[in-house]
């Protein structure tokens, strides 16, 4: 538990909105609300990820263009949590980041390594973890996490699909739509 909490420590930005550890009970009552994260807050979580374990390569293509708010959180949630599953159940692999701004829509996708399904080394779920043994497809596991954001994907009219790969690790695909009214 202590080592969870750590590492929930190393992803939560602090109470005051800025990168880092904010420690034990950092929330406190009465303490300001910090604007949700966004696209522009990619780095900063590429870093805490790195620096917790799982290296991580950033591929962003297209013209950057400016989001509606609720999709460009929408689409540093997939990235957060997606890059958390392959922390938590990767097995010291590595993760691929891509973010295309492609015409009417934003394309995320987030590829991971690790035990292939082939070989039947399937990375071990933990208690309470989100990561679902081999017979069930990513993303169904007990958690609400990716369930959770399909939800929100389908808020704007998107999809959000996430699968084990055959070659090992994982694979979280999104698009979102930006022309929706």
């Amino acid at each position: 538990m202590t080592e969870l909490r750590h590492l929930l420590g190393l992803l939560a930005p602090a109470p005051d909105g800025t990168d880092g550890d904010p420690g034990p009970g950092a929330r406190a009552v009465g303490a300001p609300l910090a604007p949700q994260p966004g696209l522009d807050r990619l780095g900063p979580l590429v870093d805490r990820i790195s620096f917790a374990g799982l290296p991580v390569e950033v591929h962003v293509s297209g013209e950057p263009c400016p989001l509606p708010q609720g999709v460009d959180v929408t689409a540093y949630r997939i990235i957060q949590e997606a890059l958390t599953n392959a922390l938590r159940h990767g097995d010291g692999g590595k993760a691929q980041v891509t973010v295309r701004y492609a015409g009417h829509a934003l394309r995320v996708e987030i590829l991971s390594t690790g035990p292939s399904v082939l070989t039947g080394t399937a990375p071990s779920v933990t208690g309470g973890g989100s990561a679902p043994p081999a017979s069930r497809p990513y993303g169904e596991g007990t958690g609400r996490g990716l369930l959770g954001l399909r939800e929100r994907v389908a808020v704007y009219g998107g999809e959000l699909d996430a699968r084990r790969r055959l070659g090992g690790g994982f694979r979280v695909r999104a698009r979102i739509p930006l022309d929706r009214p």
